[in-house]
């Protein structure tokens, strides 16, 4: 039976990882909402609900509970720290499963010296200074207590620095300076408490806190930590936890976190679905797990998504140097083409091209996309043969596209603006 499963907040690096892992299960319709109106999981869901309130209002647990129940939602699935705690405590007031871990759990790791202390002889953790005075070596390094995203971290080289840093921000730790490689390692704990999954990926290049340059590192000691962390914390479902190296090489602990991290996109395309694993664990299914066996490198960068107002029944498109670029197709325009092909649109292929254009199309698996293919004499103009309305043009002729544009008075667009028209929601 398909499960309705809501995402909050769906905007988070977090909850776009949540998207991409469960959008294409057949098991699941996903929803996604938010508190914050500029987000990017509007552009990405489907299914999305505006105005959720803040869990740090008190009309959060009425409103997620109406929501709860407007759309049938089975499961939630939290996608932010201070979320995923608020909802482990009121876990029995919400009317859904939600995917947390133990209460307890969620309150120690949601602030480092609490998590620090918890782990003290059970992994090796920084060494805490309580103030200016008791540092003996600089640098030192300097973060909130509750955090996340390296939001207010700073690295202190001198006593006055840290009077400085501390007095201004009085939540921040003031911990040793761990110069060495860092990792993450990713982790699966089932409802029996079983440890099925631990791998680490160095942290290679991170911008704001996050790892956009990580690849996989096989290491025992990875896994004999995260043995202890699960012996020593009430953890289930995807989690993670961060190490880092001190000067002699040592692995020193940064931080646990019992949710699903970003970055686990990477063991996710070698077949470790964590957030899929998580949901099936929820919701008491047993699970198997299945490694590929080959090299793998993730790195992340900003993309781009669009939103225009645009309506159109019918697409004509160039062929030469638009569809088929440098003798190869264009993935991204293809990609477009079969999004109009799911929304019933027509397709019009519309070119000079002076060769055996069947022969073409056949060789490139595409002979089928087309509703009409129009083949113009050298000298015939393009918008001579346009007729519909409600249409656009694409075409990698800048005269093309201009004379279109002035004779239909129709949209058109060269092939480096075909991103705006791709709707990720589909």
């Amino acid at each position: 039976m398909k499960k309705n499963v809501l995402v909050f907040p769906c905007g988070t690096e977090i909850g776009l990882e949540i998207h991409n892992a469960l959008r294409y299960s057949t098991f699941i319709e996903l929803y996604g909402s938010s508190s914050v109106d500029s987000n990017h999981g509007k552009y990405v869901y489907q299914n999305y609900v505006e105005n959720i309130p803040s869990v740090h209002e008190d009309a959060f647990l009425p409103e997620i509970n109406r929501l709860i129940s407007k759309y049938s939602i089975d499961v939630v699935f939290p996608a932010h720290d201070s979320v995923l705690l608020t909802m482990s405590v009121l876990r029995d007031k919400i009317n859904s499963i939600v995917i947390a871990p133990h209460s307890e759990t969620c309150r120690i790791c949601r602030d480092k010296e609490q998590t620090y202390k918890a782990m003290d002889g059970v992994v090796p953790v920084p060494q805490l200074f309580h103030s200016a005075d008791d540092i003996k070596k600089f640098p030192v390094f300097l973060k909130p207590r509750i955090g996340q995203g390296s939001k207010g971290v700073q690295v202190s080289r001198t006593r006055d620095e840290t009077i400085f840093f501390t007095g201004r921000q009085a939540d921040l730790l003031i911990t040793e300076y761990l110069p060495g490689k860092e990792y993450t390692i990713d982790c699966f704990t089932d409802r029996f408490g079983a440890l099925r999954f631990a791998k680490g990926r160095e942290r290679n290049r991170i911008m704001n806190g996050i790892s956009v340059d990580t690849f996989p590192v096989d290491n025992a000691q990875f896994r004999l930590y995260a043995e202890k962390i699960n012996q020593r914390l009430k953890m289930r479902g995807a989690w993670f936890f961060q190490m880092k190296r001190r000067a002699d090489e040592e692995l020193v602990l940064l931080e646990i976190a019992p949710r699903v991290a970003g970055a686990m996109a990477l063991y996710r395309n070698k077949g470790i679905n964590l957030p899929l694993l998580s949901l099936f664990d929820a919701l008491d299914v047993d699970v198997q797990i299945c490694e590929n066996e080959f090299n793998i490198r993730l790195d992340r960068a900003l993309s781009n998504k669009f939103r225009i107002d645009l309506k159109y029944e019918t697409i004509y498109v160039d062929l030469d140097d638009t569809l088929l670029c440098r003798d190869k197709i264009n993935i991204s325009l293809i990609a477009f083409l079969f999004q109009c092909v799911n929304n019933k649109k027509k397709i019009h292929l519309i070119t000079k091209h002076a060769g055996n254009v069947e022969h073409i199309l056949r060789e490139n698996r595409i002979a089928q996309l087309f509703d009409s293919v129009i083949i113009l004499d050298a000298l015939e103009k393009k918008h001579g043969r346009i007729t519909e309305k409600q249409a656009i043009f694409i075409d990698d002729s800048f005269a093309e596209r201009a004379e279109v544009k002035k004779r239909c008075n129709i949209p058109v667009f060269d092939t480096s603006a075909i991103e705006c028209l791709l709707d990720w929601k589909s």
